[in-house]
């Protein structure tokens, strides 16, 4: 059983609340449960005792919560992984690291399983709130979109896993820089490109310290500015792993959906068509347009009934989403959203919309619950 020492790192322990369930179960050093998923702290001595020895907690209680959760607990769920992930990066120089990776891993991959759709809303609409945290989000977004597309590519599930790891890590020297890049305005330092053209060969190293030694999980990180031209970094490579080669692509194209201070994200649409337009026949540029569709959950969208609203699920064609309309054609806020089928006559996709221009923000439990209908 994996494990993650929530002692050691706040993020964790910022999911134990005194008087609420807890999300997980907790161990002593020894892996004795001292307390089980569900059962309460009732005191603020009990809880920093806890901390005070070590607890740990281990991920099979976390799929467990993914798999028994009702639809409109999943968001909160996906605002727990980001936690995890965030504690689990920052961990990437002790000696626990490798099993809080796996701690971290597991309830992002069951999100995924349990709802793709979700897990693409996820990729699609960020918090411009918390850029200072861009590394972790787009280490997730780009595990994310890796697992769907190896999947759409029929990998093997052993090849698959081992993508969404690099993906995950792919970018481990340079998490904290990232969320730095993301708020700056100023151009780059000479330290801040040397960290940058480092990185990949730096995180190789970090991940051959905390044991792994998967050579394609290792290679894919190593590679992942790599190009067939050569004109990649750091090593000007035109050999390039599979995995690699995938991530690269991935990395593209969620870097282009997150906006800057100097920039705004891409629509949804434009993105995808500029991945596609590099080749339109690589397998793997079309795997990644088909898997995210043209108008991918998250997504902001007028229809031809002149409503407005987020797209919440793919729909049996890439341009025939479900949508959630939040604002009729005179631009009035609905009082609830409504469910609309977008491969139905007078309510297809017209256009797309950037967020800033739907002014409105909804609860993402209501959305989930429309696209469950």
């Amino acid at each position: 059983m994996t494990h993650l020492q929530i002692a050691a790192d706040a993020d964790m322990w910022q999911q134990v609340q005194v008087g609420r369930p807890l999300p997980f179960n907790i161990r002593d050093a020894d892996r004795t449960l001292l307390l089980a998923t569900g059962q309460l702290i009732t005191s603020e001595a009990q809880l920093q005792a806890l901390r005070d020895r070590g607890a740990l907690t281990d991920s099979a209680s976390a799929r467990a919560r993914v798999d028994e959760a009702r639809p409109e607990q999943l968001p909160e769920l996906w605002a727990e992984c980001m936690d995890g992930v965030a504690a689990a990066l920052r961990a990437s120089e002790q000696a626990h690291f490798r099993a809080a990776l796996d701690d971290a891993a597991e309830p992002v991959l069951a999100l995924i399983e349990r709802d793709p759709d979700l897990a693409i809303f996820q990729v699609l609409r960020q918090n411009p709130d918390d850029n200072v945290r861009y590394g972790v989000t787009h280490s997730v977004h780009a595990s994310i979109t890796t697992h769907l597309v190896a999947q759409r590519l029929r990998w093997s599930p052993g090849q698959t896993l081992t993508a969404f790891k690099a993906a995950l890590t792919m970018n481990i020297a340079m998490v904290e820089l990232q969320g730095r890049l993301a708020t700056q305005v100023s151009a780059l330092t000479p330290l801040q490109r040397a960290t940058i053209r480092e990185h990949p060969m730096r995180g190789v190293e970090m991940l051959q310290a905390a044991g792994i030694a998967d050579r394609d999980w290792l290679d894919g990180v190593a590679q992942h500015h790599e190009a067939p031209d050569g004109s990649g970094y750091p090593l000007r490579l035109r050999d390039i792993g599979e995995i690699a080669s995938l991530l690269r692509r991935v990395d593209i194209y969620t870097a282009k959906l997150s906006g800057r201070s100097t920039r705004g994200a891409l629509a949804a649409n434009q993105a995808g068509r500029e991945i596609f337009m590099q080749d339109p026949t690589d397998p793997m540029n079309n795997a990644l347009v088909k898997e995210f569709g043209i108008y991918p959950p998250g997504c902001c969208v007028r229809l031809a009934s002149g409503e407005t609203g987020i797209v919440v699920k793919r729909g049996p064609s890439a341009n025939t989403p479900i949508v959630a309309s939040l604002r009729d054609a005179s631009g009035r806020t609905l009082a609830e959203p409504v469910r609309r089928d977008s491969s139905r006559p007078g309510f297809q996709v017209v256009d797309t919309l950037l967020e800033q221009d739907l002014h409105i923000r909804i609860s993402p439990e209501k959305l989930v619950m429309l696209a469950c209908a």
